[in-house]
């Protein structure tokens, strides 16, 4: 088992602003879990928590059911990789690797065999003799993967491992990481700013915003269901628009619109924007900017005075205005104030 349970988590660095703020959260034996929010919302100090690194202020962390609060980072059997690869300049990649196994004193033969199992797994086998400076971003970043792994540790503490690739290279160690958890068959917890790592990558996904906690769910549910207007608003790209619902009723550049739901008054409502061309009613908008992106074209507009944006695909009619379909069918309505789904 290589459960991880947070009860009531806490780190306050001055006493007074709690950077984590009372976080309870159970991660599954075997999980990959995905920690995601913008930048200062806590999501690496809570590695930084789990793995011992960092003091929590109060509460509890539990890895396999035993509270781990005092006990040292390197008895937590826990390995960490680093958004910096974290490499060892002067030593070659077998060294690299097998660096954490010779502190626990393992036998020359015995290291021998797991290093090069590792390095063989992760086609690093013609890099062993090589130093970090001669190799590739990628090669690196699999060089961090193949130090940890080489432990066979409990858990895996992810922080932002590709942050520092270019895309096509993310594409590749996103499925990379996502095959070695496949085969290790044990919990990761991952760290991002990516919304496409997280939703491609993650059994479930954690929104943090301030040290909370927003919601916890798989990539699904959170993407069709969102909680709130904050993690409407950071998983995919969603439109908001204020209008003002009365008798059912509101309006959206001129165009009348009716939901069954009892809501009165001032209300946001969010609309998808590959959902912008599906619905019946028709309202037309003047384009402020088109981005082309391959296989489809986004475009920027307003409406009801909001910012908003569609993807079309690249047959898609566009001139000095664009039509647009929408559905109420496709809208989700928060609260203006609380932000919260109704």
């Amino acid at each position: 088992m290589s459960s991880v349970v947070l009860k009531n988590l806490i780190k306050s660095y001055d006493g007074k602003k709690n950077i984590i703020d009372n976080i309870n959260l159970e991660i599954k034996d075997k999980e990959f879990i995905v920690l995601v929010g913008s930048s200062g919302c806590g999501k690496s100090t809570i590695l930084r928590l789990i793995s011992g690194l960092e003091d929590i202020s109060s509460g509890e962390i539990l890895i396999d059911g035993k509270v781990v609060n005092n006990t040292h980072p390197k008895d937590r059997d826990i390995a960490f990789v680093f958004q910096s690869y974290a490499l060892y300049p002067h030593m070659s990649v077998y060294d690299n690797i097998a660096f954490g196994l010779k502190m626990r004193k393992y036998d020359k033969i015995t290291i021998d065999k797991k290093v090069k199992e590792v390095a063989k797994s992760l086609n690093l086998e013609e890099l062993l003799d090589r130093k970090p400076r001669q190799l590739s971003g990628g090669q690196r970043q699999r060089v961090a993967l193949g130090r940890a792994i080489v432990r066979n540790p409990k858990v895996f503490l992810m922080d932002e491992p590709l942050s520092n690739l270019d895309a096509n290279l993310r594409v590749q160690m996103r499925s990379e990481i996502k095959k070695l958890h496949q085969n290790l068959q044990t919990t990761f917890i991952y760290v991002t700013h990516d919304q496409t790592e997280a939703l491609t990558m993650g059994d479930r996904i954690v929104i943090l915003d301030k040290g909370k906690i927003q919601q916890v769910d798989t990539p699904e549910v959170i993407y069709n269901n969102p909680k709130n207007k904050f993690v409407a608003g950071f998983i995919g790209q969603m439109n908001f628009i204020d209008v003002n619902i009365n008798n059912h009723k509101f309006i959206i550049e001129g165009q009348e619109f009716i939901t069954d739901k009892e809501i009165e008054g001032d209300i946001t409502v969010a609309i998808r924007a590959e959902k912008m061309i599906n619905g019946a009613v028709s309202v037309f908008v003047k384009p402020e900017i088109i981005e082309m992106t391959g296989g489809e074209r986004i475009v920027y507009f307003y409406l009801n005075g909001n910012k908003c944006s569609a993807k079309i695909p690249l047959d898609y009619k566009i001139g000095s205005t664009i039509e647009l379909k929408i559905s109420t069918d496709d809208m989700y309505f928060f609260n203006k104030d609380s932000g919260e789904v109704i």
